[in-house]
């Protein structure tokens, strides 16, 4: 019989981040062990990896997809029919650095995966290997057509990424975590969904010191995205992580505007009514107060995991609920709570991190974090919350579904 090389096809070769792609290795023997690997570079030059052991069919294929033919990962990084495994899954390779998190700086270039097959069942040595077939599928934060506007106004700082087309568009004003520096993906990928979309830097940016950092600087960021002449003045939400969370309670509590926020792995303990000079220092003394929610009149949306190492964020969307309840605007409260799920709950697919390197802001201690959180039902929770807080935010602000 003529003898044929193994094929492996990857679709979508290119698509957003949150995007499921499938692969389909064929021309193999019946019964054959592979591993399907996964490597990437990240832009901080560090090597990353997952793998997945399968043995093919009677046909000699092994299918990693969402319909009806297809296969299970049998070991290796991830199990079960979790081709996205790939992605989720993923490690830094053998002999890298200590306490690494994989974070896209660079959003204008894509993230490039290239995906293999091995004979047999591996664990490690890929690199001294040579594969049967290899693909390269690009994973994009931004869609075609989005623009990307560098915001510099009033000793503000941050991007602004608006959809394709002429607009106007709801906002979202977007604030991460006390991990600082200006954080651009989260945007992008809104923007890719149809929001006009502002990532706000605000822990020490250029030329601004904490001490001069207080409620006002949210205000003046959030006037800026809502004068905006692409941006829908009467359609905003703000989506806050963690310290962002914190911001983000404290501005819809006083807020008569903002439409919806949504708040991730969040406590309403952390209240920001002060600079973030005198929030950490407060924090440092243990004399936080709460957030008082019951003044919020817009639609509340928590996303925490219960096993978040952090914050007791499950405990504090409780204690919310029932302030609500009093206050008589619980019915504009929802919660997800994820089981097993740790403290940073991204887009979809992205690696899961249980501990890493973290510098804390407030006394620029270099330590190494634990987030919490098991592999498999953390990235259930990143792409399921991922479908709920858009869908969440189109509800609210009163826009059509947009896809790309």
């Amino acid at each position: 019989m003529k003898r044929t090389c193994p094929l492996l096809s990857v679709q979508p070769i290119r698509g957003l981040v949150d995007e499921k792609f499938q692969f389909v290795v064929t021309n193999l023997p019946p019964d054959q062990k592979v591993t399907l690997h996964s490597l990437h570079q990240s832009d901080d030059k560090d090597f990353w990896e997952a793998f997945g052991h399968y043995v093919s069919d009677e046909h000699g294929s092994v299918t990693g997809a969402y319909y009806r033919f297809k296969h299970e990962s049998l070991g290796g990084t991830y199990e079960g029919t979790e081709p996205m495994g790939l992605l989720w899954s993923m490690r830094p390779i053998p002999g890298s650095r200590h306490g690494l998190r994989l974070r896209k700086r660079d959003i204008v270039r894509p993230m490039e995966v290239c995906i293999s097959v091995y004979s047999g069942h591996l664990s490690q040595g890929f690199s001294q290997q040579t594969p049967l077939a290899t693909s390269v599928t690009e994973r994009w934060y931004v869609a075609p057509g989005v623009k990307r506007v560098n915001i510099r106004e009033k000793e503000i700082r941050g991007t602004l990424f608006l959809p394709p087309g002429s607009g106007p568009y709801p906002g979202v004003l977007d604030l991460w975590g006390a991990g600082g520096g200006l954080v651009e993906y989260r945007s992008a990928l809104l923007a890719s969904h149809g929001f006009a979309s502002m990532a706000l830097e605000y822990l020490a940016p250029e030329d601004l010191r904490l001490e001069d950092t207080d409620a006002s600087y949210f205000e003046k960021a959030y006037q800026i995205l809502k004068n905006h002449p692409m941006v829908k003045k009467d359609h905003l939400a703000v989506v806050g992580l963690c310290l962002g969370s914190a911001i983000t309670l404290s501005m819809v509590s006083y807020s008569k505007v903002i439409k919806c926020c949504v708040c991730i792995s969040g406590s309403h303990l952390m209240p920001v009514d002060k600079s973030l000079s005198e929030f950490f220092e407060e924090m440092k003394n243990h004399l936080l107060k709460c957030t008082q929610v019951g003044r919020i009149k817009c639609p509340l949306l928590l996303v925490n995991g219960d096993d978040d190492q952090i914050l007791p964020a499950v405990e504090s969307a409780e204690d919310m609920a029932m302030m609500m309840e009093k206050s008589g605007n619980r019915h504009l409260l929802e919660i997800l709570t994820y089981p097993d799920a740790g403290h940073l709950i991204e887009p979809p697919y992205s690696p899961h991190f249980r501990a890493t390197n973290f510098k804390l802001e407030c006394t620029k201690e270099r330590i190494v974090m634990l987030w919490g959180g098991q592999t498999k039902p953390h990235a259930y929770a990143q792409e399921d919350a991922w479908k709920k807080i858009l869908a969440f935010l189109w509800q609210h602000l009163s826009a059509p579904v947009t896809s790309f």
